[in-house]
C-alpha cells in the first residue's frame, strides 16, 4: 500500500463531512417541512400544543422514517469510500439525537411518551436501510 491509500485525505475528509453532512440535512429539512406544512394545513395541532392522536403519531413516525431512509442513501450515494461506515456515523448521530430528543421533550408533556422514544429507536436502522438499498442499487449497475 501507498502512503495515498492508507492516509485520509484533506479532500476526502471534506468530503466525508459533506456526506454526512448531506444526508442530515436531507432528513431535517424534509422532517421539519413536513412538520410545519401539516401544522399550517391544521392535520396537527399549532406549534406547542400536544398531539396525542395517534393517527398523527404515527403519521409523524412514518415520514420521519421514510425521511431517515432518505438521509442514509444519501450519505452513502455522496460518500468518497466506505460508504457504510458514513452511514453508520449518520445512524448514531441520528440514534444520539433522537435519545436527547426525547430526554428533552418528554418531561414536557408534548404528546405520548412512545413517540420520541420510537424516534430514537428507528433512526439507527432507518438510515442503515438507507445505506443498503444504495449498495443494492450500486451493485445492480455495476
Amino acid at each position: 500500500m501507498n502512503a495515498q491509500t492508507t492516509h485520509t485525505s484533506p479532500g476526502n475528509l471534506l468530503r466525508s463531512i459533506g456526506a454526512v453532512l448531506l444526508g442530515f440535512l436531507a432528513t431535517a429539512v424534509l422532517s421539519l417541512g413536513t412538520d410545519q406544512l401539516l401544522h399550517v394545513l391544521k392535520f396537527y395541532p399549532p406549534w406547542g400544543q400536544p398531539m396525542y392522536d395517534p393517527v398523527q403519531n404515527f403519521t409523524a413516525l412514518a415520514y420521519r422514517c421514510v425521511f431517515a431512509v432518505m438521509g442514509g442513501y444519501i450519505t452513502a450515494r455522496f460518500a468518497p469510500r466506505n460508504p457504510m461506515r458514513h452511514v453508520l456515523v449518520l445512524a448514531v448521530i441520528g440514534l444520539i439525537m433522537g435519545t436527547a430528543g426525547a430526554i428533552a421533550t418528554i418531561p414536557m408533556n408534548l404528546g405520548p411518551a412512545w413517540y420520541p422514544i420510537a424516534l430514537a429507536l428507528t433512526a439507527l436502522p432507518c438510515v442503515w436501510l438507507g445505506g443498503v438499498l444504495h449498495r443494492r442499487q450500486q451493485s445492480r449497475t455495476g
